[in-house]
C-alpha cells in the first residue's frame, strides 16, 4: 500500500471531478428513471478497480453525449441501458483486438491538445451555468439552485454569490495541503446545503440497506438497441475515442509518467467496456474515463489510486446503505459549488497547450476548438485529424 495515500489532498483530489458527475447523474435519475442505488454502486465499482488496477488516480466519468441527449429528451431507461451495453461491446472488441492502439498511434498530437482545450473549455462554459442557473438540468428544474429555499440575495442570484466566494477560496487554498481546496468548497457547499436547503430535503435521507437488482428494468427489446445504436452510441464513439481513451492516457502519462505504465489505449477501452457491462446489469449509466476528469482530480490534489478508493468506498456506501434515498445527500452540494470545480478543472485541461509552439499546430488545436464549440467534440476531433495530416504538405500555410 506504499503508493496509496489516504491524506486531506487525497480527499480533495477525490472530490474534484464531482461538478461533471453529479448533475448527468441526478438528471437521469429523475428523468430518465435510472435505478439511483445501481447507478452510485457501478460508479463506486468502477472507481475502486480502475484504481487499483491502473496505480494511478483513474477518472470516472458519465459518457456526456449520451446523457445530454437522454436527459434533453426523456429516453426511456431500457434505451439508456441499450446504449451502455451496445458502446461496451465496442470497446471490448478494440480493446481486445489492438485496434485502438493502432488509431492511437496515428492520432496526431496537436489533435489530442486540441481535444483537451476543447472539452476544458466545454467545462469551464457549463461551470458558469451551473453559477449563473441557465445548465439544462437547471432550466428543467427552473430553478438556478433547485434544492435551496434561497434563490437570491436581493437582485443577486444566490449561485453568483456561492460562485464568487467559493472562487475566491480555491484561489487562496489551491496549492494549500494542510487545507486543500476542493475539501473546503465540498464541507463548505454541505454547509450550506443543511442551512438554506429546502424543508424535507434532509428527511430523504433515511437508511435503506441492501445491494441493487440485477436488470431492474427488464432486458430492453430489439426495437431500444435500433434506436440506441443509431442516436446515442454512434455519436458517443468519436468523443470516448478522442477524449476518455486517448486525450487520457496522454495526460495521465504527462502527470504520472511510468506510474501510468498500465494506462493504454487497449486497458483503457477494457476497463470501460467492462464497467459499462456492470451497469447495464444494475440500471446505472454509461461510463466512461475521460481528461476533464483526470485534470479535475490531479488539481485539487490526487496523486495516489488511494483518491479512488476514497470516492468510490464512499459511492458504493452511498448505494448499499441509502440506496433510492441516497440523492438526498446529493442535494446538498449546491450547484454553483459544483461549478466552481468544473471551472478550475476545464482550466486546468485547457492549459496543457502549452507545449504547443508550432503554428500548424496551434491552428489545428483552435481549429478543433472552433467546431466543438459550433457543432460538438466527436466532429471537432475527426476534423482535426483532417487537417493535421493535410497541414504536413509544405504547399499548405497558415
Amino acid at each position: 500500500m506504499r503508493n496509496y495515500r489516504f491524506d486531506r489532498l487525497e480527499i480533495a483530489g477525490s472530490l474534484g471531478d464531482l461538478g461533471t458527475l453529479l448533475p448527468l447523474a441526478i438528471g437521469m435519475i429523475l428523468i430518465n428513471g435510472l435505478n439511483a442505488a445501481g447507478l452510485f454502486f457501478t460508479v463506486g465499482v468502477f472507481y475502486i478497480l480502475s484504481g487499483i488496477y491502473f496505480g494511478v488516480t483513474v477518472p470516472v466519468q458519465p459518457m456526456k453525449v449520451i446523457g445530454a441527449y437522454a436527459i434533453a429528451t426523456g429516453l426511456s431507461a431500457q434505451q439508456i441501458q441499450a446504449s451502455g451495453l451496445l458502446i461496451g461491446a465496442f470497446l471490448l472488441l478494440i480493446g481486445v483486438t489492438g485496434a485502438i492502439t493502432l488509431i492511437g498511434k496515428y492520432v496526431p498530437k496537436p489533435v489530442v491538445r486540441g481535444v483537451q482545450l476543447s472539452t476544458g473549455t466545454l467545462l469551464m462554459a457549463e461551470g458558469v451555468r451551473f453559477m449563473i442557473g441557465t445548465s439544462r438540468f437547471q432550466v428543467l428544474k427552473n430553478a438556478a439552485e433547485p434544492y435551496l429555499y434561497l434563490q437570491a440575495f436581493g437582485p443577486i442570484p444566490i449561485g453568483i454569490i456561492i460562485g464568487f466566494a467559493g472562487g475566491l477560496v480555491t484561489l487562496l487554498f489551491l496549492n494549500n495541503k494542510k487545507f486543500p481546496a476542493g475539501l473546503l468548497l465540498i464541507i463548505g457547499g454541505t454547509l450550506i446545503g443543511v442551512l438554506l436547503g429546502k424543508t424535507g430535503i434532509l428527511k430523504q435521507v433515511s437508511l435503506s440497506v441492501g445491494f441493487p437488482k440485477v436488470l431492474p428494468f427488464g432486458f430492453p427489446t430489439s426495437a431500444d438497441f435500433s434506436y440506441a445504436l443509431l442516436i446515442l452510441v454512434l455519436p458517443q464513439i468519436p468523443m470516448t475515442i478522442g477524449n476518455a481513451v486517448i486525450a487520457n492516457v496522454d495526460l495521465s502519462r504527462e502527470y504520472f509518467g511510468e506510474h501510468s505504465k498500465k494506462v493504454t489505449y487497449g486497458a483503457s477501452c477494457i476497463s470501460m467496456s467492462l464497467a459499462n457491462f456492470l451497469s447495464f446489469l444494475l440500471g446505472g449509466m454509461p461510463l466512461c474515463h475521460g481528461a476533464g476528469g483526470l485534470a479535475a482530480h490531479y488539481r485539487f490534489g490526487a496523486r495516489t489510486p488511494g483518491s479512488n478508493i476514497i470516492i468510490g468506498s464512499f459511492f458504493v456506501a452511498l448505494a448499499i446503505l441509502f440506496g433510492k434515498h441516497a440523492l438526498g445527500i446529493v442535494y446538498l452540494i449546491p450547484m454553483s459549488v459544483l461549478g466552481i470545480l468544473l471551472l478550475f478543472a476545464g482550466s486546468q485541461l485547457g492549459l496543457t497547450i502549452l507545449d504547443v509552439e508550432d503554428r500548424k499546430d496551434l491552428f489545428v488545436v483552435l481549429m478543433i476548438l472552433g467546431i466543438t464549440l459550433a457543432t460538438n467534440l466527436a466532429a471537432g476531433f475527426i476534423a482535426g485529424i483532417l487537417v493535421a495530416y493535410m497541414l504536413r504538405s509544405e504547399k499548405l500555410s497558415v
